[in-house]
């Protein structure tokens, strides 16, 4: 089996008006923290929802939807999709429940990539 989406994140310029219109939208239950953590409250029997955020960066790219795919070894998974004609975009950054990177397919697509942090 391939490797899961572990998390997705929407990116925004007034995140008040975004968690405002996906409350609204879709019943999620976002707080208020500065990571806007999304509850999505799959049905009974569903599998588990993925986690996401809504996120303002500050800065380009202000609008984005993304995806983040669990992997174990987020260096070997860039120098893969470079070899595979992809693109870094952000090299591995350091969270509290692990780390990210950004990478992009050849055809501009951008994928984060996550590896959870070791207990």
């Amino acid at each position: 089996m391939g490797q899961p989406v572990v998390h997705f994140q929407i990116g925004c310029k007034d995140k008040s008006v975004t968690t405002e219109f996906y409350t609204q939208l879709f019943d999620w239950q976002i707080d208020s923290s500065p990571a806007g953590y999304i509850t999505t409250n799959p049905p009974a029997g569903a599998p588990p929802n993925i986690t996401g955020t809504i996120a303002s960066l500050g800065h380009e790219p202000h609008q984005y939807v993304m995806v983040y795919v669990g992997v174990d070894d987020i260096p070997a998974y860039i120098k893969r999709a470079q070899e595979l004609g992809g693109a870094l975009l952000v090299p591995e950054v350091p969270i509290p429940t692990g780390s990210f990177a950004w990478i992009a397919d050849p055809g501009g697509n951008i994928v984060g990539l996550f590896k959870a942090k070791s207990e």
